[in-house]
């Protein structure tokens, strides 16, 4: 059975960033590498597909080497399974909160035993920003807006292991992996 899975890239067609890539040309390479319902959103580096009795760890290896040989970009990518970012989505504890969904930011990293590099961060004060841990993710509200936030010290202390996406991204990567095909 297919399970569904979901890409992201970090730091591609990021404003000022080098690291550029079309969606077409990032479709077709990971059509090519044989992953089937490929999906992206927008210019985002974000996708979601089908794949079969893969380990997520071989996923992205595949794709980074496939980006770096075949389009001349090295960005890191971090998989998640369609249930993680259904847990991300049903589990986000700033849900009452976090009228903005801009301001709010799920942090994912490379390898969920990173994850636990970030419980010393759970016990300082951040507001009225916060911090809270979800079994695959961290939640990152950011009261004032993302500009420039305490909480980014997260990043580092996963040393830039994982990446982030807003909320609203998360969502729409689950309604299109709901989509994929059984």
């Amino acid at each position: 059975m297919a399970q569904r899975l979901v890409a992201l890239l970090r730091g591609v067609n990021n404003i000022g960033s080098a690291e550029r890539v079309s969606m077409t040309d990032l479709r077709a390479l990971v059509e090519g590498l044989g992953f089937r319902d490929v999906r992206t959103i927008l210019n985002s580096g974000n996708m979601v597909f089908s794949a079969s009795n893969t380990s997520r760890g071989e996923v992205a290896t595949r794709i980074e080497k496939a980006l770096a040989s075949r389009l001349g970009v090295k960005p890191r990518v971090t998989i998640l399974m369609g249930s993680e970012v259904s847990a991300a989505v049903h589990g986000n504890p700033f849900v009452d909160v976090a009228v903005n969904p801009s301001h709010l930011l799920v942090m994912v990293p490379n390898a969920s035993s990173d994850q636990c590099r970030l419980n010393p961060l759970l016990k300082k004060r951040w507001s009225p920003e916060a911090l809270a841990l979800g079994k695959r993710v961290a939640y990152l509200w950011c009261a004032n807006g993302i500009g420039k936030i305490k909480l980014w010290r997260s990043d580092r202390a996963l040393e830039q292991s994982g990446t982030v996406r807003s909320i609203a991204t998360i969502m729409r990567l689950l309604a299109l992996v709901e989509r994929l095909p059984k």
